[in-house]
C-alpha cells in the first residue's frame, strides 16, 4: 500500500510539472476564470525564418469547404472625442445577427476599443462563440503609405501589441487569443521581426468584403460570394460608423453560403488544420 502511495504521489507532481511546461514561452493566456478549466493553447503557426512572425493567409484549400468571418473592431487612439460626441464604433446589431445565425467569428479587437467598449469587449470574450484577438493598441499602421493611417515607430511596435492585451484582459476578456492584425493589413519584414518572440501569428486574409465605408449592402455580398473558396479568411468590419452595411450583408450571405455547403469557423481552427506549429 505504501509503493502505491509513493507512485501516485510521483505521478502528480510529473503531471504538475507538465502543466507548467505546457505554459512555457510564447503568448500566456490570462489565468481562467475561478471554477473554469483552462482552454486548451491555441494553435499557431511556426516561426519564420530568423524568427520572423508567422503570416496565415487562410487555410487548408482540401479540408472541407470551411469558411472564417473575422471582424476589425477599429477605433484610433485619436478618436476618442469622436465617440464622446456619439459617433458609434461598436455594432451590437451586427454581434446579434451572429449569435442568431449561429455563426462563429474571430473578432480583432484594438486595445482602445476595448477601453471604450469595455463591457462589449467582455461579453465578446466570454462568448464560446467568438475569440478575441489583437489589433494593435492605437491602429496606427506598422509601415508607411497605409491607407493614410498614422505610423508607428518600429520602437513601438511590440508594446502596441503587449499593451494591447493588457487592455484586453482589463476589460474582461478572459482569454485573448495569440493572433495579431496589423492596421490595414499592412506589414514588411521590419513589422515582422519587431514582432519576432511574442509568440503571436499574424493574420490576414484571403477574401476583402469592401464593407469598410461601403452604402450598397448587395455589392458588398456579391463580392463576398464571389470570393470565397474552402478555407478562406473574410475581412469585414464591427465598427457601425464606418461600415454600416455588415449586419445586412452577413445576414445575406451566411444562408447562401451554407446553401452552398459551407460550415463557419473560427480562424484558431483553420490554423490548426495547417500543420504543426509549435
Amino acid at each position: 500500500m505504501t509503493s502505491l502511495v509513493r507512485r501516485l504521489a510521483a505521478l502528480c507532481l510529473l503531471g504538475a510539472a507538465l502543466t507548467a511546461c505546457g505554459t512555457a514561452g510564447g503568448h500566456r493566456p490570462a489565468s481562467p476564470a475561478s471554477g473554469s478549466p483552462a482552454p486548451a493553447r491555441p494553435p499557431v503557426l511556426a516561426p519564420g525564418p530568423g524568427g520572423l512572425t508567422p503570416v496565415f493567409e487562410h487555410g487548408p484549400r482540401t479540408r472541407g469547404r470551411t469558411v472564417a468571418f473575422t471582424f476589425d473592431a477599429d477605433m484610433t487612439a485619436d478618436q476618442g472625442p469622436r465617440a464622446a460626441s456619439g459617433e458609434r464604433f461598436d455594432n451590437p446589431g451586427l454581434i446579434r445577427a451572429l449569435r442568431e445565425l449561429k455563426v462563429p467569428a474571430t473578432v480583432f479587437m484594438t486595445g482602445r476599443w476595448a477601453e471604450q467598449y469595455p463591457a462589449e469587449a467582455r461579453d465578446l470574450g466570454r462568448d464560446p462563440r467568438f475569440e478575441v484577438a489583437n489589433h494593435s493598441w492605437s491602429h496606427y499602421a506598422f509601415t508607411g503609405d497605409c491607407y493614410g493611417l498614422p505610423t508607428v515607430d518600429a520602437g513601438r511596435m511590440r508594446a502596441e501589441v503587449e499593451q494591447t492585451y493588457a487592455s484586453l484582459r482589463a476589460a474582461g476578456v478572459p482569454h485573448p487569443m495569440p493572433y495579431f492584425r496589423f492596421p490595414g493589413g499592412c506589414y514588411d519584414q521590419r513589422a515582422l521581426r519587431a514582432l519576432g518572440g511574442l509568440g503571436v501569428t499574424a493574420v490576414q486574409w484571403d477574401v476583402v468584403s469592401g464593407d469598410a465605408f461601403a452604402t450598397d449592402a448587395d455589392a458588398v455580398a456579391r463580392q463576398v460570394l464571389d470570393g470565397v473558396k474552402p478555407g478562406s479568411v473574410v475581412v469585414l468590419h464591427c465598427t457601425r460608423s464606418a461600415a454600416p452595411t455588415t449586419e445586412r450583408v452577413v445576414r445575406t450571405v451566411v444562408p447562401e453560403l451554407r446553401s452552398r455547403g459551407y460550415r463557419f469557423v473560427k480562424v484558431s481552427e483553420l490554423i490548426g488544420q495547417s500543420g504543426p506549429g509549435r
